[in-house]
């Protein structure tokens, strides 16, 4: 029932708030990306998960760490991105890891495209005084991608082996 509990509200709480906390300030802290490891551990320990299954989501979790500081060195997304990546390629194993890849770029290049769009516009006089507002609606400002990696992950999540897994 717990490992239920993690993959149904736990995980996605966890992602929904990350990503709010990028959308408001830019940053998501490295609290969330390690809550997420330890609640992996926890499932992994409460679902019955074989050392060598959770071995191969470990080593999806280090490659996804080593794929986001490649992005990251690149400037293309930040560290807390690089490793809110990894925590979640921790949990979704190498068998739905390009699946997430693809659709949280896909998210990613919706929502900044998005933002290009809005930022041209200027900021109605109500919202300016809101700085996380003002924030994202710099021009100079960069996109927060964890908010397309925790829908990416959200999206993805429901229909992997693992979630199968706290079910059976």
């Amino acid at each position: 029932m717990v490992a239920q509990a993690l993959v149904l509200f736990v995980v996605p709480a966890l992602l929904a708030v990350a990503a709010g906390w990028d959308l408001a300030r830019y940053t998501i802290p490295n609290a969330f990306s390690l809550v997420l490891i330890a609640a992996f551990v926890l499932f992994a320990l409460l679902a019955g998960m074989s050392p060598a299954q959770a071995g191969w989501h470990g080593l999806a979790g280090a490659i996804g760490l080593g794929a986001g500081f490649a992005l990251f060195a690149l400037g293309h997304i930040g560290g807390g991105d690089a490793k809110l990546f990894a925590a979640i390629a921790l949990w979704l194993g190498f068998d739905n890891l390009i699946e997430f890849a693809l659709i949280a770029s896909l998210f990613g290049g919706a929502l900044a495209l998005m933002l290009i769009s809005l930022r041209r516009l200027p900021l109605p006089a109500a919202l300016a005084g809101r700085s996380w507002l003002a924030r994202l609606h710099d021009r100079q400002a960069g996109i927060p991608y964890g908010v397309a990696l925790a829908a990416g992950a959200l999206v993805v999540l429901p229909h992997t082996e693992l979630f199968r897994l706290a079910f059976a």
